[in-house]
């Protein structure tokens, strides 16, 4: 594990040249992107891409995962600029990476780390932070904490969202609100297609964690059955179904899922777990990494539905070919995983805003927020499959990215 810095220091990177004589949005470019580095050593700790605040400050997770690129950070950032626009939230979009440099980090290192982080992002007015792979609500506290200290106020609209319940947050994990929207998108297509029926559909989750394990949750609730899923681990099959709940009781254990103690069909070592993703099944829910279904195996999916619940977990290209060729479609992450941001941007306006907050809790906060995500994932959902109907060329990522493009330019807000 590396020494705990003594302070981390966010450095302007140059812009690259983000025009090309055939870009269809070459009004939509990145505006910032930084370093994260120790200043001592210059070691690189992680990113921050800030990639558009035209409707508001970029509201984007922190990851904090092995192995994290520049690329990665600046891709999930212009995700979350069309999450937040085509969801009409008042934010744009960003997100920050840390790169973690062990498996495991003490809890002590941990808090101080966050705590360095938290002096660092408060350079960085423009980007609103929120939980993300690697990071939860107590990590977010933390540089909400720090925040408050500097401003000498708790009430405030810095330091990010996605906190505890206890400390006045909305937690995203806890409640399962990415989840929750992925399961009202793919309810909403149900509604559409008569040839989707949830109570006989079989599905398979790749990354069965914060996000993947609620949305199995609440699908078998919905009648479908889970067949495969997977963890860093190990990846498991089973045709006949596998027990999502004992899933659930094993999966923060250690070794997660190589604990399930029932019967399995077939199961895959950590060097084959992408194995998992071409198994036979009526949706398919990548819920892990970026580019996980790619050119390489998109000839080998066999599913007919796939519910995006990681960000950027394909291309477009890919896309195109597995909609047109393939007759797959592909529910793209910016409509269909906002449960958690439209948490975030909930919680940020009851912070500020005395009137919201007594409406919300009017209602109950977790059933107005699920409410929220009901509505908007629904209405979108509804409208990208519109516009495909219109335009038979288009992909469902086509159609989103459509819609998405026309509210960044509105101040229209559905709070």
């Amino acid at each position: 594990m590396s020494e705990l810095p003594k302070s981390l220091k966010a450095i302007p990177l140059p812009l690259q040249n983000q025009e090309d004589r055939f870009t269809m949005t070459p009004e939509l470019v990145v505006e910032n992107i930084y370093q994260i580095i120790d200043p001592d050593n210059a070691e690189t700790w992680g990113y921050i891409s800030i990639d558009n605040t035209r409707r508001g400050p970029g509201l984007g997770g922190i990851r904090m995962v092995q192995g994290l690129s520049l690329n990665e950070i600046t891709r999930l950032a212009r995700v979350m600029t069309l999450k937040n626009s085509a969801a009409c939230l008042p934010y744009g979009g960003a997100k920050a990476g840390v790169i973690l440099k062990s498996p495991e980090l003490a809890p002590t290192f941990r808090e101080a780390l966050m705590e360095i982080l938290a002096d660092c992002l408060f350079e960085l007015p423009d980007y609103a932070p929120a939980p993300d792979m690697g990071t939860n609500e107590k990590d977010i506290q933390i540089i909400y904490n720090n925040h408050s200290r500097k401003l000498g106020t708790e009430k405030h609209s810095r330091g990010g969202a996605g906190r505890p319940i206890e400390n006045g947050g909305i937690p995203i994990d806890d409640w399962g609100l990415t989840a929750h929207g992925l399961v009202s998108g793919i309810k909403a297509l149900e509604s559409m297609d008569a040839s989707l029926d949830l109570s006989r559909s079989t599905f398979v989750v790749q990354g069965f964690g914060n996000v993947g394990a609620p949305t199995a949750l609440k699908l078998e609730e919905a009648g479908a059955t889970l067949v495969g899923a997977s963890d860093i681990h190990t990846a498991l099959w089973n045709p006949d179904g596998l027990d999502v709940q004992a899933l659930e009781k094993i999966r923060k254990q250690p070794g997660g899922l190589i604990n399930y103690p029932l019967k399995v069909e077939r199961k895959f070592s950590p060097e084959k777990l992408d194995w998992l993703l071409e198994a036979p099944c009526d949706i398919l829910i990548p819920s892990a990494r970026p580019s996980a279904i790619t050119a390489k195996n998109a000839d080998r999916i066999q599913c007919r539905y796939i519910l995006q619940g990681a960000n950027t977990p394909s291309s477009k290209p890919v896309e195109y070919y597995l909609h047109h060729r393939r007759n797959i479609l592909s529910l793209t992450d910016f409509i269909v995983n906002a449960g958690g941001v439209i948490g975030c941007a909930v919680e940020r306006k009851m912070i500020v805003d005395d009137a919201y907050a007594d409406k919300v809790k009017q209602t109950g906060i977790r059933t107005y927020v699920e409410n929220l995500i009901d509505n908007t994932t629904s209405e979108n959902v509804g409208e990208t499959v519109s516009r495909m109907h219109d335009n038979k060329d288009f992909t469902f990522r086509d159609a989103a990215w459509e819609l998405a493009l026309e509210r960044l330019n509105t101040a229209e807000v559905w709070l």
